[in-house]
């Protein structure tokens, strides 16, 4: 990791130190972060020459090398002082509730709209909205390229940055053209390196954060870290880490709520973690248990779906989405437990 003494390198001074890692057979990935540019070693970066040259250099600080797996993603890295900030909330510093329909509905556009004022009312900080939508079925509705315009009209009235699921490269690029604030990697991709890389790349210099929710079946949680890797090496230090909920399912939930994970999460990587309660529990009448199990394990947020008439939703909506007004009452919750919390956290 390549510290320069400015907040990033001229193309002059790029070439020179590209040309020093390259020549050890390593790569140099550019992250852009709050307040200065780092520059992450890709590949064996033992070398004591390589790291005594670039040292050499009079306009690089220093290069720390760390030799693990997951290497950007570490909390020992240099872009632990990341900050990450949608919605007016710097994430970690306060709560940050993500909150929508689970599907928009092309032929009633205008309940998403409804909905989305609501749930800036009730506090939520980022909307969203399924655009698209993974069926486990092909005869379900998959969503509506038509869909996206909804999403940038309940954006423009509210003033809320908005969160859609992308599944290809096509997606993305509508997604991209679009602005989107926040892109969601879901479950069925959470392992899906090709995209991984693709969206990192795609993101990295237009500020779009993505929310990388665990895959269905993810094992370790250094499996899960290492997927957020491959969106960081591609350059967007952007990321959320999103558990919600694993396989199997428990007997009367929908899968296997993880929300205790967050703690191991966070002794392994700098990222926020917002856990997404809807889908791990899959019934909105345990939802604001799972959310205040979340918070109290010390995430950064929930990722909620709400609805303003969850019976006239489609898609996950009439099992899993809690109306407005519960939402409302469950941020103040939520509010409360956060500051409670700081009373169990280590000095």
């Amino acid at each position: 990791m390549i510290l320069p003494r400015e907040k990033k390198l001229t193309e002059a001074q790029l070439k020179e130190v590209t040309e020093i890692v390259e020549s050890f057979n390593c790569k140099l990935q550019t992250i852009i972060g709050t307040e200065r540019s780092i520059y992450a070693i890709l590949g064996d970066e033992r070398s004591e020459t390589m790291v005594n040259r670039l040292e050499g250099l009079s306009y690089i600080d220093r290069v720390d090398r760390i030799q693990t797996q997951n290497k950007l993603m570490s909390r020992h890295s240099d872009l632990a002082s990341h900050k990450i900030q949608i919605g007016g909330v710097t994430v970690g510093e306060e709560l940050l509730v993500i909150a929508g329909q689970c599907t928009v509905d092309p032929k009633n556009p205008n309940y998403f709209i409804e909905t989305a004022h609501a749930v800036k009312e009730a506090g939520a900080k980022v909307l969203r909205g399924g655009v698209w939508k993974p069926r486990t079925t092909p005869h379900s509705f998959q969503g509506d390229n038509r869909s996206i315009e909804t999403v940038l009209e309940a954006r423009a009235q509210t003033g809320l940055p908005v969160n859609i699921e992308v599944m290809d490269e096509e997606q993305l690029a509508i997604a991209m053209d679009a602005k989107i604030d926040m892109v969601q990697v879901g479950t069925r991709n959470a392992l899906n390196y090709s995209l991984l890389k693709k969206i990192g790349s795609a993101t990295k210099d237009n500020g779009t954060l993505v929310l990388l929710k665990r895959g269905l079946h993810m094992g370790k949680t250094s499996e899960f870290v290492s997927a957020a890797e491959y969106i960081v090496a591609a350059g967007n230090p952007n990321v959320l880490l999103c558990p919600r909920g694993t396989a199997p399912g428990l007997d009367g939930y929908r899968n296997h709520p993880d929300e205790s994970i967050t703690p191991l999460l966070k002794e392994q990587t700098w990222a926020p973690v917002i856990v997404d309660p809807s889908h791990s529990v899959g019934r909105a009448v345990y939802v604001p248990f799972c959310s205040a199990a979340a918070i109290a394990y010390g995430a950064d947020g929930v990722c909620i779906e709400s609805h303003l008439d969850p019976q006239e939703g489609i898609g996950d909506d009439p099992k899993q989405s809690v109306t407005p007004e519960v939402l409302k009452n469950l941020i103040v919750e939520l509010k409360g437990l956060w500051s409670l919390r700081t009373k169990f956290q280590s000095p």
